[in-house]
């Protein structure tokens, strides 16, 4: 046996002294059947007792202090004989609790054993006895179950605050190695996890390790840095591919372990390997890892590892699973699944990005806004699947021509965008514009089919067509138009000396002031409505709540989608206006259903970005609750993920405050964004809505089947309600109800209605035939 953390005080001489027969302990002499009697309480009352003259320098230990110590009862034993098995840190604190003058307060020490490994003893100093005042006299107590105790809810705690916040398994675990070494007095700790291979058979390798301060274990951590294991090879294989946790007891002789020069070099001896496992909603089981720890000392008697090895994997594959699932939903918030492109929201928030980056720095950039020719015909002709070939080709052809750091995005259909950056150089935009354009009328080869399109392609520059984002993709928007009106196939730069093109802005400039000014004028003359389209319990038919929509009639009976004065609106201060008013107006008509069997409907109101950073919102949205008398549960406001990412911490701030006050809360347009799971988790929202653009391909599409059966998995998880828009066809309605999506909107559940049709239609709670 090889002890590491303990030492002989016998170098000491102000410690040691002649060994002259002591006088009777302190304690009264005792007969032979009293001290064995003394001996059965002191090991029923769970403490031993020590005396210490400090002129002899000499010890004597009843029965069970003794054994606490590993020595024989009885005896004069020195000082340092005393102190053999203690743990050299430990000594200074055992010196002063046993020949210090009291009062002096209790140490807890370590005492190691090769019998019994290393357990804690407390040291309590007792007062002296009147009748022989040079006596030192206390107990000793084994307290190694607290310290256990303490060291795991330490260490549990400790681990929780690591992994529950962390953003990659790597922060995160190293601190974790080196927790558990120092907590539990392991020398040497490591982390293993698969490392992929071109031909996906993988090989385990130490991923992070840490050692305490010796120099012979940096060699250790060198030579597990440089092994590689199959599954099932040597010992850490082993443990991996059973998951089953395994105990080495002489790491020198273990033929399972590969390491055996590195170990007996740096003195290390026995150690304990268990793996890293969970098992996904699937079934599937998955294995991130495997840790194993390792110590001077014979460590399996008395360890605690394995006591706390089961919650320390599963918090550590909690954490794994968590970041693989929040990597999921973060892929899903950013990549357009159809091309692996940026999607729409998250090419619009990089170029946002960019432009100002561009404008600290001094820089200049190009925008392609590119649109394919003759797609919808390809469409029409061969199926989905066919256009989906053809989306995916160009795509990838995309890619290849602008590769990082230009980005290249889907913008939704057959639209796409390259931002290019550092585009001082003209020719070399000019020479990618064509072999882009080159890239497009190359044949897309589907099912033995040869499929041609071609592509129009509008440039703009920053900062000379646009500062921001929006004016740069409405300049090349407008190039591209012109290619397109005069003939397709090519591609314009942008430039505000084009007759026309300046007449074209001009004149959508003024159709949007004009809709603006009449938009006024209807607010003002209460030409507004609302309609309510049914949200659905698709398990039992049953009206869950209703979605409060806007509509404008002109007095002439033509009518403006609002598809086109909302984003008006959200261009200028109106849309608080109507925001207000289609609250004012949805309480209202919730106040009127007082007394029928709609009385405690639930109305879902869509809430504008600026409504949601005012912190003057929910005092005003309290006031007309209670002023009508409407309770304040009745109304879920939603918002978008987009709207949320715009100022979080505000947002956030303010739905807190309207939650507390008792309004529920509705993420919009789910999946269309880029929030993570870390902020998800701790917004105060009720519910999810699945995008319409995930519902509409349900039947057709596995991956957006993927996408919505993640989403209510997500929603299940996190106690929300889920909710599917835009379902107008039975098929898309039975892929829902298999993936346990509860509730649901769209045309072939309800169209939107008004009040009066409504109850009509839904006269108990249940649509009428």
């Amino acid at each position: 046996m090889r002890f590491a953390l303990h030492t002989r005080m016998t170098s000491d001489p102000g410690l040691t002294a002649p060994a002259p027969l002591l006088p009777p302990p302190p304690s009264p002499g005792l007969h032979a059947g009293a001290r064995s009697s003394a001996s059965v309480l002191e090991q029923a009352a769970g403490f031993g007792e020590w005396w210490h003259e400090p002129q002899s320098g000499h010890t004597q230990l009843s029965p069970m202090a003794a054994e606490y110590l590993e020595l024989s009862a009885g005896t004069a034993h020195p000082l340092d004989a005393c102190f053999e098995h203690v743990v050299a840190d430990d000594l200074p604190a055992l010196t002063r609790a046993w020949t210090g003058a009291w009062p002096q307060a209790a140490a807890d020490v370590r005492v190691v054993a090769g019998a019994r490994g290393m357990r804690w003893v407390r040291v309590t100093p007792l007062p002296p006895d009147p009748a022989r005042p040079r006596w030192r006299h206390g107990l000793l107590q084994d307290v190694t179950a607290l310290n256990h105790a303490a060291v795991r809810e330490r260490l549990g705690y400790a681990l929780t605050e690591y992994l529950v916040g962390t953003h990659t398994l790597d922060d995160a675990i190293g601190n974790v190695i080196q927790l558990i070494c120092r907590n539990l007095g392991w020398e040497w700790g490591a982390y293993w996890a698969m490392e992929p291979q071109d031909n996906d058979t993988g090989r385990l390798h130490c991923r992070h390790s840490w050692h305490a301060q010796a120099g012979a274990l940096e060699r250790f951590s060198a030579a597990s840095a440089a092994l590689r294991m199959a599954p099932g090879e040597g010992l850490v294989g082993r443990v991996w591919a059973t998951g089953r946790a395994e105990w080495v007891e002489d790491m020198s002789t273990d033929p399972r372990f590969l390491r055996r020069g590195s170990a007996q070099m740096c003195g290390l001896w026995s150690g304990y390997v268990f793996p890293v496992t969970y098992v996904s909603d699937s079934g599937e089981q998955h294995r991130p890892g495997v840790l194993e720890f390792y110590s001077s000392l014979t460590r399996q008697p008395e360890a605690q590892l394995p006591k706390v090895s089961a919650t320390i994997g599963a918090l550590i594959a909690q954490t794994a699973q968590r970041l693989e699932t929040e990597a999921v939903i973060h892929r899903l918030a950013q990549v357009d699944e159809m091309t692996e492109l940026d999607n729409r929201s998250h090419f619009y928030v990089q170029l946002n990005r960019h432009c100002a980056l561009s404008q600290r720095l001094g820089q200049r950039f190009a925008l392609m806004f590119i649109d394919l020719d003759r797609f919808k015909p390809i469409n029409d002709a061969f199926g989905h699947e066919a256009g989906n070939a053809v989306l995916q080709t160009f795509a990838r052809r995309l890619r290849e021509l602008a590769p990082p750091p230009a980005r290249v995005g889907r913008l939704g259909g057959d639209e796409f965008a390259v931002l290019v950056p550092n585009a001082d150089d003209g020719q070399a935009l000019t020479t990618l514009v064509d072999a882009v354009l080159s890239a497009a009328s190359q044949p897309i080869v589907y099912e033995g089919l040869s499929l041609n399109v071609s592509a129009s392609i509008g440039v703009s520059r920053f900062p000379d067509n646009g500062q921001t984002g929006p004016e740069l993709l409405r300049s090349a928007d407008a190039a591209m138009y012109r290619v397109k009106q005069n003939g397709r196939n090519g591609s314009n730069v942008f430039s505000t000396s084009s007759p026309n093109m300046l007449a074209e802005q001009r004149a959508k400039l003024a159709r949007r002031l004009a809709i603006e000014t009449e938009l006024r004028e209807a607010l003002r003359a209460d030409q507004l409505r609302l309609v309510y389209q049914p949200i659905v319990d698709l398990r039992s038919g049953d009206l869950h709540g209703v979605e409060a929509l806007i509509r404008w009639h002109k007095p002439d009976g033509s009518s403006v989608s609002p598809d086109l004065f909302i984003p008006i609106a959200e261009q200028s201060d109106l849309i608080v206006d109507i925001g207000r008013w289609v609250m004012g107006r949805a309480l209202r008509d919730l106040a009127s259903l007082k007394g029928t069997a709609l009385q405690a409907l639930k109305v879902h109101v869509n809430m504008a970005a600026s409504e949601f950073t005012s912190t003057a919102l929910p005092d005003l949205l309290r006031a007309v609750a209670q002023e009508l008398a409407v309770p304040a549960s009745q109304v879920v406001l939603e918002l978008t993920e987009g709207m949320l990412m715009r100022q979080p911490e505000q947002v956030v701030r303010v739905m807190h405050e309207l939650r507390d006050i008792g309004f529920e809360i509705s993420l919009d347009d789910f999946g269309m964004g880029h929030s993570s799971l870390a902020l998800l988790k701790n917004l105060p929202i009720r519910s999810l809505k699945i995008d319409r653009s995930f519902v509409r391909d349900l039947p057709t599409g596995e991956r957006d089947r993927a996408i919505a059966q993640t989403i209510v998995d997500l929603g299940r998880h996190l106690q929300l309600d889920i909710i599917a828009e835009g379902i107008e066809g039975d098929d898309q309605l039975g892929v829902l109800r298999a993936c346990g999506c509860r509730f649901g909107q769209g045309w072939l559940l309800g169209r939107p209605l008004s009040l009066k049709a409504l109850v009509h239609r839904f006269p108990n709670g249940r649509a009428t035939a």
